[in-house]
């Protein structure tokens, strides 16, 4: 079961930090703990501020307003060199002229490390890399992959409990980064450090995140586990944000039926179990959202929600497929596997959703009010079909 992040005991925390550039402010009292020993992803779309974050937290920028905290002490005024980060940063940044090798130990020696020390050190981030056979290389005789591995390597071998990394993987082709994915994965838990890394990319934050902080109009607006965050969102913007292709959204309103709400759109209409803190009431305007995934074609069985829709377009993204369809004037997606859309052509099609699937928002706040429930507990009716022979 996957639960909040544990905030008790933070290696890192924002508070209340705000940055103005002119007349327009990027973040606003923004506040966020980032737990120490975890992959943690800041998440946000482009643009968002996520690499002026962690030029913030590493000294590189300074807040507005606000405090940064470091290693439960306050780091606001701390100089960059003084506060013992590792940073890998979105470009290569690589001196031309420097062997591989004297790349990455460029940190080193900057500290006044000793040669022989810096040797085994760069031996060690190369091996993590596997790039021990270019150390003696310039930049010009490497690829944009080589070079990436490169940077990381560089960032690595500070002495460290954190490592900052800014969307590295930029610009990197999909096999070139399913790579680094490992690698990143792999080092983060060889060196039992706490790696905060940004994207943009739904991918990324998946293959990569313990913890995931989503950035959006200058708040981390939600903060939890990856697992917690992607299949429990409790905020609008967080299920649409970590999501690939976009999250389906249908416009609704409540109705009651005795004390049972149900949400009702167009398409269909779901009882819900709201949340504990959740205010509803009648017509409320609200969202139900449904990602691509949880969008069945033809579905078999008991116990969906359906309708009549019409497929416009397939299109093939090699892994999946991806059905654009058509029902009562809403453009929706659905998303299967090759094997699933063998043979769907444009034309008309049922479409279903499992009730659990559906999770409703307030259209106003974007705040999450509960999710969608069967109306008999299958179980309970099994229970029940036995008893009655």
């Amino acid at each position: 079961m996957s639960k909040t992040i544990d905030s008790a005991k933070p290696i890192v925390e924002f508070q209340q930090v705000s940055k103005q550039f002119g007349r327009n402010t990027l973040f606003d009292d923004l506040n966020a703990q980032i737990t120490s020993g975890r992959f943690s992803v800041i998440f946000g779309a482009p643009a968002s501020g996520k690499s002026t974050l962690l030029r913030i937290l590493t000294g590189l920028d300074k807040p507005s307003s606000g405090q940064v905290f470091l290693r439960g002490k306050d780091a606001t005024n701390i100089p960059a060199g003084e506060r013992n980060i590792g940073y890998v940063p979105q470009t290569f940044a690589l001196y031309p002229h420097y062997s591989v090798f004297d790349n990455i130990a460029y940190p080193l020696r900057l500290n006044r490390m000793a040669q022989e020390d810096i040797n085994p050190i760069v031996q060690r981030a190369a091996e993590r890399l596997s790039i021990t056979d270019l150390l003696g290389k310039r930049p010009d005789q490497l690829s944009g992959g080589q070079k990436q591995r490169v940077a990381i390597a560089r960032g690595i071998v500070k002495d460290t409990d954190i490592f900052v990394l800014d969307d590295p993987l930029t610009g990197l082709d999909f096999k070139l980064r399913e790579q680094l994915f490992d690698d990143l994965r792999q080092m983060q838990a060889d060196l039992a450090a706490t790696f905060i890394y940004t994207t943009s990319d739904t991918l990324e934050a998946q293959m990569l995140a313990q913890d995931v902080h989503v950035l959006d109009g200058g708040y981390v607006i939600e903060s939890a586990e990856f697992e917690q965050v992607f299949k429990h969102p409790q905020q609008r913007r967080s299920m649409a944000l970590l999501g690939f292709p976009k999250t389906n959204l249908i416009a609704g309103s409540w109705q009651y039926v005795g004390a049972e709400p149900k949400a009702t759109c167009h398409l269909f209409d779901v009882p819900v179990k709201l949340a504990a803190d959740a205010k509803v009431h009648d017509k409320q305007t609200i969202d139900l959202a449904v990602r691509p995934e949880h969008m069945t074609i033809n579905p078999t069985g008991d116990g969906w929600l359906t309708v009549t829709a019409e497929i416009t377009l397939v299109e093939n993204l090699g892994g999946e497929v991806v059905i654009y369809l058509e029902a009562h004037d809403l453009a929706l997606l659905s998303t299967l596997s090759q094997a699933d859309a063998g043979g769907l052509e444009e034309g008309s099609v049922t479409i279903g959703v499992r009730p659990e699937h559906v999770i409703v928002f307030d259209r106003d706040t974007g705040v999450r009010l509960g999710r969608g429930h069967a109306e008999v507990d299958m179980t309970q009716r099994k229970q029940q079909e036995v008893a009655g022979g």
